[in-house]
């Protein structure tokens, strides 16, 4: 039996960071374990291997086992135990292995019911895979080409075991497909096309897709580990969901839901309900939150890609360490909000920045940034904490809203800015800069009317020198920017125009061409004053 796993609070995740470092692409970080997938068995009396990952992670492998299910030495197996079991409609089988007495054929209902490895091939057009094992036990099943479709409900269920391993063999597709409604819609009913009620690891180099036509796609009442495997799901409702914490270690995954796309929803236990992206790649488009935890949501590496939401990233907690996030979102884009216990506090509005608004309640939210890049291009505000926010690391590009009733960055206790980059563009009316605990300064820009997408404003030095050029993707009428190259006192001259080398909007530029529009002091901030009120020297 697994022993039980601790749950990955904001302090412990926090320290796991500490100790392994930040991920550089091509390099494995120290704390790493590298993990080769060889995604195949071979002969008889061989060890078959579903393992991990080929990308370089922050969070250690050994500190994810420690707060979750997931453990190395499941994805290793004795390829001469495997039970093979074709799929076939009014023909299902089972053939070889020592646990082959265990899978049980009901009609087209295939049902395995111990621990074990079994590889699953063929095709059932109207059936269902069940894993219900005993509480200890470990199932591995391989999909090895394996395409099962249900009219009724799920047509892959784990009702019991300890943990279900979902292996993709290398070189092979499978689908699932479950019905658009079923049958059974009771309270403890399955409810996704991959449905489990005990901790969910889907591993292995092969692909799978996965249709949720009822409700959701991917679904684990537990746990659930993402640690390999090239993986499209389409879903009705949520994409893929863990209930008490979902984790990504590398992969490739595709959602498209029409809810919300990869999430953690237990508000129930103290410390569950979290993400951890921490390797791979996730592609998410979604009707309302792309990615959503209730409790701390963290990115730590890989690559995140929020194409349409209506809120991007949301959870009480928002950490990014490392790897390279994208979103695009109709309202906020980056949103630490949620069901904890707020207290009512006065905002530092003006000198020093923080909330734009006048005063609000500053909860117990936070936006923490210390690598990575995050860029973010939102409707609604761009960068948004309940709570307060700090940049110490990374960058953070923000094409926010074009309205005066939202801004690029919103915080409603202080935003603290200690290093890192920040270029925050989008409308003048609620502006919001960098706080009074600050130690890395910045500058504010305020246009007196909007410029047009494409436009490079840039930012030089005394002597003439481009230290900044930034390219807005949509009409700009304010530039909160901050980084190393930024001197506390120092005057600037800002222009508009000319040309600019960047990437996700900011790099180096070239006067030629721009036509100056005034000048900024660093440090010197004026917070907006609620909608239409505007803040910093404008031109």
């Amino acid at each position: 039996m697994k022993r039980f796993r601790t749950h990955l609070s904001v302090t412990a995740l926090a320290l796991a960071l500490g100790l392994a470092g930040c991920s550089v692409a091509g390099s494995t970080p120290t704390g790493v374990s590298a993990v080769t997938a060889s995604g195949s068995t071979t002969s008889a009396g061989t060890t078959g291997s579903a393992a991990a990952t080929g990308t370089a992670q922050a969070v250690s492998l050994d500190a994810v086992a420690e707060d979750t299910h997931y453990d190395a030495d499941d994805l290793t197996w004795d390829a001469a135990a495997e039970v093979a079991v074709t799929l076939a409609d009014g023909a299902s089988a089972a053939a070889g292995g020592t646990s082959s007495d265990a899978v049980k054929v009901d009609g087209d209902t295939v049902t395995i019911t111990a621990a074990g490895t079994y590889r699953l091939s063929g095709s059932l057009s109207d059936g269902q895979v069940v894993v219900a094992a005993g509480e200890e036990d470990v199932v591995r099943i391989i999909l090895d080409g394996a395409n099962i479709t249900s009219s009724t409900g799920s047509p892959f269920v784990v009702q019991g075991a300890n943990e279900a391993i979902v292996h993709l063999e290398d070189g092979t597709t499978s689908s699932l497909s479950d019905a658009s409604t079923y049958a059974d819609q009771g309270t403890d009913a399955p409810n996704a096309a991959l449905y489990s009620m005990a901790d969910l690891t889907i591993a292995g180099t092969g692909s799978l897709t996965v249709d949720g036509n009822f409700n959701d796609g991917i679904s684990s009442k537990d746990g659930l580990v993402l640690a390999a495997g090239t993986v499209t799901v389409d879903a009705a409702d949520d994409g893929i969901v863990g209930k008490d914490y979902a984790v990504l270690l590398d992969g490739a995954y595709q959602v498209t839901a029409g809810d919300d796309g990869f999430t953690s929803d237990n508000g129930e236990d103290e410390g569950r309900g979290w993400v951890l992206i921490n390797g791979g790649t996730l592609n998410v488009n979604a009707g309302d939150d792309g990615i959503k935890a209730f409790n701390t949501l963290t990115i730590a590496a890989g690559t995140t890609t929020v194409e349409e939401s209506e809120e991007g990233l949301e959870a009480q907690h928002i950490i990014m360490t490392g790897g390279t996030a994208t979103v695009t979102a109709n309202d906020d884009g980056v949103n630490a909000s949620g069901g904890s216990t707020t207290s009512a506090a006065s905002a530092q509005g003006g000198m020093g920045g923080g909330m734009g608004g006048g005063e609000m309640a500053v909860g117990d939210y936070t936006v923490d940034i210390s690598g990575g890049l995050l860029t973010i291009n939102s409707e609604g505000d761009g960068l948004d904490s309940n709570g307060n926010a700090s940049i110490s690391g990374g960058t953070v590009v923000v094409n926010g809203p074009t309205n005066d009733g939202n801004g690029a960055l919103d915080v409603n206790g202080e935003l603290v800015v200690t290093g890192g980059t920040l270029a925050a563009a989008g409308s003048a009316g609620m502006a919001v800069t960098p706080g009074t605990s600050s130690t890395q300064s910045g500058v504010q820009v305020t246009l007196d009317s909007s410029i047009p997408a494409g436009t490079v404003v840039q930012i030089a030095d005394s002597s003439g020198n481009v230290v900044a050029a930034f390219v807005a993707t949509k009409a700009t009428a304010s530039l909160v920017f901050s980084s190393t190259a930024i001197s506390d006192g120092e005057e600037y001259t800002v222009y508009t125009g000319g040309t600019a080398t960047v990437s996700a909007g900011i790099g180096e530029g070239s006067l030629d061409g721009a036509s100056e529009q005034g000048m900024v002091t660093a440090g010197e901030y004026t917070a907006a004053q609620g909608p239409g009120g505007g803040g910093g020297p404008r031109w």
